[in-house]
């Protein structure tokens, strides 16, 4: 069994800002496999077959800076280990649209990762980064709030495709062979 979370934000205020990629992503994918929505540990649950396989996809409706907790409630309930889970979620410092993988690390500033990385006791756990780029012309809070533009949306789109791709593949070969495939331009 796997587990794919994408970070956001509950509710239509925030339903198409930055920050809620993580959100878009999963959607995309619910939205495409025409899977069935659940609400469970305080979030959005969907269950995937894939090759016989079960894959679970998750939003947590903790609010970004709470992550954690949700996930931690489905990490426990599946029995699930770290090697089994993908987080995807926004990146200030990569350009719109750019997505990077990795194996495990810090939460690099970001409040969502911070808090699941709390909840779990450790950083060892696959990422999927998109990126949102920076401005600095506006307050952090304002502009991962905020609606991408419509220059921005296309690479948007192309982003949220390709993180369609890695949940399809996550899982199914090593985390590095995962890497090499989706980090080509």
């Amino acid at each position: 069994m796997k587990l794919i979370v994408g970070l956001g934000n509950p509710g239509k205020t925030y339903a198409l800002t930055r920050h809620n990629v993580g959100f878009m992503a999963v959607n995309a994918q619910i939205n495409d496999l025409k899977l069935s929505i659940t609400e469970k540990f305080k979030g959005e649950l969907s269950t995937w077959q894939r090759n016989g396989e079960t894959v679970l996809l998750f939003k947590p409706h903790t609010y970004m800076n709470l992550s954690g907790e949700a996930v931690r409630l489905v990490m426990d309930f599946y029995k699930l280990s770290l090697s089994d889970l993908l987080v995807i979620y926004d990146d200030l410092d990569l350009p719109v649209g750019k997505i990077r993988l990795r194996e495990k690390g810090s939460a690099g500033g970001h409040n969502g990762m911070k808090s699941i990385i709390q909840h779990l006791g450790s950083q060892d756990f696959a990422r999927c980064r998109i990126g949102i780029d920076k401005n600095p012309l506006y307050d952090t809070k304002d502009y991962v709030l905020g609606r991408f533009t419509a220059a921005e949306e296309p690479h948007v789109i192309d982003a949220l495709r390709k993180a369609q791709a890695i949940m399809i593949d996550f899982g199914t070969i090593s985390f590095v062979d995962l890497m090499n495939k989706h980090h080509k331009p």
